[in-house]
């Protein structure tokens, strides 16, 4: 039975020891913390988890470590394919579909150049899944890095016809762009999961399936939260979200390496180090620690008011 890839589904972080080697035991009480925080799914091998720095045996093993430590409690879906080549990316996501996950998810800005067409990325789509065993879930992802490739409703209606993907992790960052893409699909296997916090009150409200943004790494435990009972208190769901949204800004603040300082201070992680960031952040971003510690208080007052309404977050 194909498991749902819905819900709140984390971006998951890549932990490294200090001399830069992938620090497993960091990786397994993530793993865990995500799970014990609300996470439907796991999306590994992603932008989060600083892939386009990472060798794809570091790839394939953090793929591997995930399936195995989750031991079927959530799905583990993963990406990993960084290169352009169609002969690269063949291998690439080859390997990762052998790891036991759940789902592979194809990043849209690797199936076509910026100049290219609407053709060329279905003819690149159609080329990998000719290799790709026909009953293994497959996702998408508007990867905005090293530039963002938004699905056009013609190329999604095509993925959506084939039977073949189950999500698209819309990057879109637009509301509107979020209802075209759900009635676009409706009736469809594939399943419309914003990543923007900024609108993932409304998305969710709207009938988006989930919820795949970066904050999910500080609380997903909120943004189960609010998908699960945010109906029934409409009044302080807007409260939390308008937090929700507030507290996202500080992504610009040297993400990943935020979340892992974040991490760091919950015990989770032993050292902060990221590939894609190595920068002093407090020299970088100016009152950085101030800023990271107001948005968990404020965290901390959302779950103790959730409490109080008679749900733990």
């Amino acid at each position: 039975m194909t498991p749902s890839i819905t819900g709140i589904i984390p971006v998951m972080l890549t932990p490294f020891t200090a001399n830069n080697q992938i620090d497993w035991s960091g990786y397994e009480r993530l793993i865990d913390w995500y799970i014990n925080n609300g996470a439907e799914a796991l999306f590994a091998v992603c932008m989060s988890s600083e892939m386009h720095y990472l060798a794809l045996e570091e790839r394939i093993q953090l793929a591997r470590f995930a399936v195995q430590t989750v031991k079927k409690r959530v799905p583990v879906v993963a990406s990993g394919h960084v290169s352009m080549k169609l002969a690269d990316q063949r291998t690439e996501l080859a390997a990762i579909a052998d790891t036991g996950v759940d789902g592979v998810v194809l990043v849209t800005n690797r199936l076509v150049p910026p100049e290219g067409n609407s053709k060329i990325l279905i003819d690149h789509i159609d080329a990998l899944l000719s290799t790709l065993p026909a009953d293994l879930p497959l996702g998408l992802y508007e990867c905005p890095a090293p530039y963002r490739r938004l699905l056009t409703d013609t190329e999604i209606d095509y993925c959506a016809q084939t039977g073949r993907f189950t999500f698209i992790k819309d990057v879109s960052c637009d509301l509107q762009t979020v209802k075209r893409r759900l009635a676009l699909t409706k009736d469809t296997p594939l399943a419309i999961i914003n990543a923007n916090a900024a609108i993932a009150w409304p998305a969710l409200q709207a009938g988006a399936a989930g919820f795949c943004g970066v904050m999910t790494n500080l609380h997903p435990d909120l943004y189960r939260w609010l998908q699960d009972h945010g109906a029934r208190y409409p009044e302080f769901a807007e409260e939390l979200a308008t937090f929700l949204v507030l507290a996202a800004m500080c992504e610009s603040m040297g993400y990943p390496k935020l979340a892992k300082i974040h991490h760091q201070g919950l015990g989770t992680f032993t050292h902060d180090g990221s590939r894609a960031v190595t920068c002093d952040m407090q020299e970088e971003y100016w009152a950085f620690n101030e800023i990271l510690a107001r948005v968990e208080q404020g965290a901390t007052h959302f779950r103790d008011s959730i409490t109080r309404l008679g749900g733990a977050a």
